[in-house]
């Protein structure tokens, strides 16, 4: 039987199919797996001691940890560094690229509509026919034109969810984004600390070889007045002059090293080497904090760390892009249409009777590709795999952190707690072996061994206090100190 429709009913008929497959794109679902956040196995407690004393309320806030340490000082080199630091500001260059790409990935779900106009001047040869239908006569040079202006739209149906996946996969990606930005912001507030306890720590070593240097040039003077008296050797203002000349010698190195941190800092400004060096070069003591932090419980580590949050949002648009490839497997459901003025004559094209339009649906299926999408689904699956194994190593890397900087904390303090004993029993000792030389009651060798013995102690009591405040430094950069979890989750301010 055949049917015939009238050009309403086939209108009629395309319109019900379309918006058919429009309901069919509204209720379909997306292939691919769905994200389900890892699972990963935590500790319930850290292995290693806890700071003490215990957390005060104030300090329980890790976005601002270093005003534990009560230095002016510090606190406006961190903000300066947060407003002007490079890589910072790159980083949030990469958060409005990763906004971008989420755009472009969002259009693919709209139709497109591209706007056409043109005109066309052709000439062609019309060859006359006889009554008989022969072609004679003079053949004729026939010019036309044509007039064109309309609009082209396409819409492909996203049936398979192929372009949800690919969003899905894009949100992802904007979030390892914002999360890259926070680990930044973690790592350069905790480097702008060490690198200025360091150059505390240099300053005050500078000025305890300076101290050292001239009680043993005192000594050394003793010594010469002694050897010109006859009560000392020559070996003995030998040693003393060696001992002047070695501390001496220290001097410059701490000195260039005080200076590098300087330009250390001035480049986490995001400034030049020497910009900071007449604001810096003033000695200041070495910031200390009381050892405590918020350490919690390692399960707060897949909160709070942008980086595991990071390999999260990798694994989860890894995930959402085998999605995208298992789509390529399914048909493509496409809406297509024109609609336009065409004419021959400039005066008529604008006439409605020039009008044409066109829709329809279409499909389009790849049989055959030689198994080129299979291998893509695998490639993808291959690379959830890695970004699976990268959280779980980011995981494993933050744990250790956090235990390597609780157990390196607990016993700096044991060691300097130790040194400080050290340093006032050698110092009691130089002042005893001076007086007993002074009176002629020991020889030399005891004045030069004890005041050796008060410089390392002296040196090496500098060096535990800083380790004590880098070890704390390290301890809040383990813990994802130095961003606002309250902030919101695409905002790439420039604000910690």
């Amino acid at each position: 039987m055949l049917y015939s429709f009238s050009r309403k009913q086939r209108f009629r008929y395309i319109l019900a199919l379309i918006i058919l497959l429009c309901f069919a794109t509204s209720l379909g679902c997306a292939v691919g797996p769905d994200f389900k956040p890892p699972e990963v196995q935590v500790p319930a407690t850290w292995a290693g001691p806890p700071p003490l004393p215990a957390i005060t309320p104030a300090e329980k806030d890790l976005t601002r940890w270093w005003t534990v340490f009560d230095d002016n000082m510090l606190a406006t080199l961190i903000e300066q560094a947060v407003e002007s630091n490079l890589d910072l500001r790159l980083a949030e260059a990469r958060v409005r690229q990763a906004r971008a790409v989420r755009g472009i990935a969002q259009s693919f779900l709209g139709p497109t509509v591209d706007a056409t106009a043109s005109f066309q001047r052709s000439e062609t040869s019309i060859s006359p026919t006889t009554d008989t239908g022969r072609l004679g006569g003079r053949t004729e040079r026939v010019t036309t034109n044509q007039y064109f202006v309309g609009f082209d739209a396409a819409w492909e149906l996203d049936i398979f969810g192929g372009v949800r996946r690919s969003i899905e996969a894009a949100d992802a990606d904007l979030q390892a984004s914002v999360e890259a930005r926070r680990d930044v912001l973690v790592t350069l507030t905790a480097e702008v600390a060490s690198n200025y306890i360091d150059l505390r720590a240099f300053q005050q070593r500078i000025s305890i070889a300076l101290q050292n240097l001239e009680a043993q040039k005192h000594s050394a003077r003793l010594t010469r007045q002694r050897f010109e008296g006859g009560f000392a050797s020559g070996l003995d203002v030998a040693n003393a002059e060696a001992q002047v000349a070695t501390t001496a010698a220290l001097i410059p190195l701490l000195e260039a090293s005080a200076r590098q941190s300087i330009y250390s800092l001035s480049v986490l400004l995001g400034r030049e080497p020497a910009a900071l060096v007449q604001e810096l070069a003033p000695a200041l003591a070495i910031p200390t904090a009381p050892p405590s932090a918020p350490v919690g419980v390692p399960s707060d580590l897949l909160r709070r760390r942008p980086d595991i949050r990071q390999a999260e949002a990798g694994v989860h648009a890894a995930t959402a892009r085998i999605g995208v490839a298992e789509a390529d497997l399914f048909p493509r459901f496409m809406i297509s249409g024109s609609v336009g003025l065409r004419a021959n004559e400039f005066g008529s094209w604008v006439d409605w009777t020039s009008r044409l339009w066109s829709i329809g649906p279409s499909v389009t299926w790849r049989v055959f590709d030689t198994g080129r999408v299979r291998s893509d689904i695998a490639q993808r699956e291959a690379l959830q795999e890695q970004s699976l194994i990268t959280f779980q190593k980011t995981v494993l890397t933050a744990l250790q952190e956090v235990e390597g900087a609780l157990i390196s904390l607990s016993k700096e303090q044991e060691h300097r707690k130790a040194l400080v004993d050290a340093v006032a029993f050698n110092q009691k000792a130089v002042d005893l072996s001076i007086k007993l030389y002074t009176e002629g009651q020991t020889d030399f060798l005891n004045v030069l061994q004890a005041q050796r013995s008060l410089f390392v102690t002296e040196e090496a009591l500098a060096q535990s206090t800083r380790t004590i405040s880098t070890n704390l430094v390290a301890l809040y950069k383990a813990l994802g100190g130095g961003w606002d979890m309250q902030s919101e989750p695409d905002k790439a301010s420039h604000q910690p």
